[in-house]
């Protein structure tokens, strides 16, 4: 897992970089930057206009008594898709706004709910062992 994310921190920065020269050469270099701004100012208003409808959402599910799950997974993704708005360039641009897409989010809530969850024994047992350890305190009497 270590290694996806320490090729993801390269590749990703290395792949902007690539299509902000590439659109950079096309358009411009200040349209590029005011481009970029636009869609981290864009961004950025849709993901509060989002997240202020998820949390009222949240709140209805749980003035009903229900659990907000997918209004957390929500919440969590639309974080992500800020985070992603946020970084300079436009791969993450497209990937921040593809996030905002509320069926996009319900779909990825759906995959998650399909994976097997975990199963635990039903009698209450949880098996543990308890490491006790000692250490050597030294008292330097040279204050």
């Amino acid at each position: 897992m270590f290694k996806i994310f320490l090729l993801l921190f390269i590749t990703i920065p290395l792949l902007e970089l690539y299509v902000l020269i590439e659109v950079g050469s096309g358009l411009g270099g200040i349209t590029t930057i005011a481009l970029c701004l636009l869609t981290a100012a864009l961004g950025g208003f849709l993901i509060r206009w989002q997240g202020m409808q998820t949390l009222l959402s949240a709140q209805r599910q749980m003035a009903q008594g229900q659990p907000p799950a997918e209004q957390a997974l929500h919440g969590i993704l639309l974080a992500l898709a800020g985070l992603m708005l946020f970084l300079p360039g436009f791969i993450t641009d497209t990937l921040g706004f593809l996030l905002l897409i509320p069926a996009l989010r319900r779909f990825i809530f759906l995959l998650l709910l399909k994976r097997k969850p975990a199963t635990y024994d039903d009698d209450g047992i949880i098996d543990a062992e308890i490491i006790e350890v000692h250490t050597k305190r030294r008292i330097d009497e040279h204050h």
